[in-house]
């Protein structure tokens, strides 16, 4: 980043892709990987129905339960490391280990369950951490317009909403790379605070 080192060596970059349960973190990294991923899912059992709400997402048949992992070559001057975060509120003492050091990170968002999206940027907003909000393109899902998405999750004008397919290395790749250029930007304006946006999330969203 910022024209990489003098000596032309790769700068290693941390990035994490975060999330409500379900939205997509293990698929992206997976996708965009360009080593093999490491993923700690678990399957799900009769024991996690207390404490696991998988009506929303009723096929997930395991879930992360310490981080996923993987790497991508974005040019010459810049390696990401991708560390994906647990989706589940009992897991989620994982996120300051994981945070150590990342420069930035993916919010994905599912747009039938914005709900879910609430705690990840609210996380990021309170620990300063540059993020973009990325709208995973879910089978047979709704679409809004970027603008409505950005009011329902009440996300400051300077945080990116994007949308793009985990499924697809091509637009995973993309929206990492507006990421890193995201951050670029911001530490070369010294910016504040990732998102001014209140507290409170309005969440009506008008279809397209």
């Amino acid at each position: 980043m910022d024209g990489g080192p003098a000596n032309g060596q790769q700068v290693a970059v941390k990035i994490l892709v975060s999330g409500g349960f379900g939205v997509g973190k293990t698929t992206m990294v997976g996708s965009v990987s360009e080593i093999p991923p490491v993923s700690t899912e678990a399957f799900l059992t009769q024991a996690s129905v207390r404490t696991d709400d998988i009506d929303p997402v009723p096929k997930k048949a395991a879930t992360t339960v310490a981080m996923d992992f993987g790497r991508i070559t974005v040019d010459q001057r810049v390696v990401l490391y991708l560390f994906g975060t647990p989706g589940q509120e009992r897991f989620w003492f994982m996120w300051d280990q994981l945070a150590r050091g990342a420069i930035g990170a993916v919010v994905l968002v599912d747009v039938r369950r914005l709900v879910d999206s609430f705690a990840p940027i609210d996380y990021f907003e309170q620990t300063r951490m540059p993020f973009v909000v990325v709208v995973n393109q879910f089978d047979g899902a709704p679409v809004y317009p970027g603008e409505a998405i950005r009011d329902a999750l009440a996300v400051g004008t300077q945080v990116p909403v994007l949308t793009c397919d985990a499924r697809q290395r091509a637009g995973a790749k993309q929206v990492l790379i507006a990421l890193v250029r995201h951050v670029s930007a911001r530490r070369q304006l010294g910016a504040g605070p990732a998102s001014a946006a209140p507290n409170s999330h309005p969440y009506t969203l008008q279809e397209q």
